[in-house]
């Protein structure tokens, strides 16, 4: 398995362990009880829990394009040293995005958004 492909692989687990939280946080919140149930008019969950959904929203946003990016590296064979470092650096900054979006910490996550996003453009620099 290439190093990009490895790199995909954990960001699904990043994914996952990010739903788990939210998933926790909700319960935490709500009671399992009413999130077992159709959440009919369940209110938006708040603090730490509410910024842990938001934050594995946001991760499924990015995961889509990363893994098609990745996917695409892979099927026209254009991996590089570029399209790796762009693989580390999304996983890198989206693992710090998690964290620091639950702590609560609003620029530096918009900062490390930013990595995230860089590492998604050198990726597709390398296939255009």
């Amino acid at each position: 398995m290439s190093f990009e492909l490895n790199l995909l692989v954990w960001s699904v687990a990043l994914t996952f362990i990010q739903m788990l939280v939210a998933v926790s946080g909700a319960i935490l919140q709500f009671g399992l009880p009413r999130l077992a149930g159709n959440r009919k008019d369940l209110p938006a969950a708040t603090g730490w829990a509410g910024r842990a959904q938001r934050a594995h929203h946001n991760m499924l946003e990015s995961l889509v394009l990363f893994a098609v990016l990745i996917l695409v590296t892979e099927v026209t064979n254009k991996n590089n040293a570029m399209t790796g470092l762009g693989a580390e650096l999304f996983l890198s900054a989206r693992v710090a995005y998690a964290v620091i979006y639950v702590v609560g910490l609003p620029w530096v996550r918009t900062g490390v958004w930013g990595v995230s996003a860089a590492g998604l453009i050198l990726i597709f620099l390398q296939l255009v």
